[in-house]
């Protein structure tokens, strides 16, 4: 029966998409019910809606026309709770819409359902596996299900790699958009912050805190930009918004890379020469295109981490006990003090795994001066010190990178083997500048990405300068297996 389930559900993926919408979310729920609840399982959707189709088939003329888009669960929706993937947020019906939600409706898109995530968004522990959540559990890489899909935003990079939506929403604070859109084979577009509303996402960090679109290209990610970005009164962030609103997708078909200078991150790369060697025919890929490489010499300093992570504790306990103060919702935590206390009353399904060490270590967060101090030398080692400084000195127009490594194996017991030696992704999450991952190729059939970093606000030119890259580059990109990883 199980396989009788995958074969149904890779013949799914087989048929091209129509040009009525309402047959294509019907297709969609298809695929979610061959793929994600049953065959390989890949549990990347929590939640979806029956009605997709005829929604679609009502938004047609809009904006998006109907397409359908999957919600990543620490962003609310009306039809169903939001629960960051947490059993004390089960009954999280706010009965609201986040207002890029309401901006996505109102651009014709379709709600088609919430996928899973890395529960509270990843911050919990430093022992986590990525993708697993007590309401979802463990959301499995479509390339290789014994996988991992990366976090937070993994349900929604696995969906769009399996083709269970035309496109995802996705948060980050630091890489929980670019990393699953790397190791799933999928465009992940982190936004510089402040250009898509905050406003009912469960929260990490005011800071460094946004969504942002995941799509199969470019051009569909910024398509989805352009239904979702803009100025939200009730988040300060966004003031200036609407100044820095175009449309996304204007240029991509003739973007070109000819003459413009590249910097090439190059002690980013990492210590894997398979990534090192996918990382070069992207290079030469460039080169062909008429780009100017330009190698960047820069190393990550120290204190960076640490005051990002000690920003991160601080703004967890406040911003989250703001979210949960609160919700209209009659849920059983009003703060993270709260949160903790759940998590060890209900330990056995909460915490069967790994437990709650960043939890407690940013309930103990409290000296605002410090934190201050923390932020201020973050921001200034990530944009002035960092991207912008290097934009600056070497004349570059953006700087590339490997996102990060290949996927690796669920390990509920240990972990997650994350290759932290990969990627500067770090520089653009600090600072809120732009960041856009683009499939560049496979190590051993497992998808890596090609990041693409620019200055605060150029978002716009840096989806041109990704979509000019997929036209020229010259690797195949895997198409999922959905079964376990084999050599290759």
């Amino acid at each position: 029966m199980k396989r009788a389930f995958l074969l149904a559900g890779l013949a799914l993926l087989a048929a091209p998409l129509r040009a009525d919408p309402a047959e294509d979310a019907q297709v969609y729920l298809d695929r979610i019910a061959a793929l994600d609840d049953a065959g390989p399982q890949l549990n990347a959707v929590i939640a979806f809606n029956a009605d997709a189709p005829e929604l679609a088939r009502q938004a047609q003329g809009t904006l998006l026309g109907g397409r359908t888009v999957l919600v990543k669960d620490n962003i609310e929706t009306v039809e169903w709770p939001t629960t960051a993937g947490s059993l004390a947020l089960a009954g999280n019906d706010t009965g609201r819409d986040a207002p890029l939600i309401t901006r996505l409706r109102q651009a014709g898109g379709v709600v088609l359902g919430k996928t899973n995530l890395s529960e509270w968004a990843n911050i919990r522990s430093t022992r986590s596996t990525s993708g697993w959540s007590a309401v979802g559990g463990q959301t499995r890489n479509p390339h290789a299900t014994d996988r991992n899909a990366c976090g937070s935003s993994s349900g929604s990079g696995a969906a769009v790699a399996a083709e269970l939506s035309w496109a995802a929403i996705g948060t980050e604070t630091d890489g929980s958009i670019t990393c699953p859109a790397s190791v799933n084979g999928i465009v992940g577009f982190k936004p510089t912050v402040g250009l898509v509303s905050r406003t009912h996402i469960v929260p990490i960090s005011h800071s460094q805190d946004t969504a942002g679109p995941m799509a199969r290209n470019v051009a569909d990610a910024a398509l989805l930009l352009n239904a979702i970005a803009g100025t939200d009164p009730a988040d300060a962030a966004t003031a200036d918004a609407d100044a820095h609103v175009t449309d996304f997708t204007a240029g991509l078909e003739a973007a070109s890379l000819s003459g413009v200078r590249i910097g090439v991150m190059r002690k980013q790369v990492g210590d894997s020469a398979k990534v090192a060697a996918v990382f070069e025919t992207a290079l030469e890929d460039l080169r062909k295109a008429g780009a100017q490489l330009v190698e960047i010499d820069y190393d990550f300093p120290n204190e960076l981490g640490r005051d990002e992570f000690q920003t991160l504790l601080f703004e967890l306990r406040e911003d989250l006990g703001a979210y949960l103060s609160g919700s209209p919702a009659d849920i059983p935590i009003r703060s993270l003090a709260d949160a903790i206390a759940f998590n060890q009353d209900n330990a056995d399904r909460e915490m069967p795994w790994f437990r709650q060490e960043i939890f407690v270590q940013a309930e103990a967060s409290t000296d605002r001066r410090a934190y201050e101090a923390a932020r201020r030398n973050a921001l200034h080692l990530a944009g002035e010190r960092g991207i912008d400084k290097l934009l600056h000195e070497n004349d570059v127009a953006f700087l590339i990178a490997p996102t990060t490594g290949p996927a690796w194996p669920i390990d509920l017991v240990m972990g997650d083997a994350y290759e932290g030696s990969i990627g500067a992704g770090t520089l653009a999450a600090v600072s809120g500048y732009p960041h856009l991952s683009v499939p560049m190729g496979a190590v051993h059939g497992l998808p890596i990405g090609l990041s693409f970093i620019g200055a605060r606000w150029e978002d716009a030119a840096i989806l041109q300068a990704g979509a000019a890259y997929e036209r020229a580059r010259s690797a195949s990109i895997p198409r999922p297996t959905f079964r376990r990883w084999q050599e290759q």
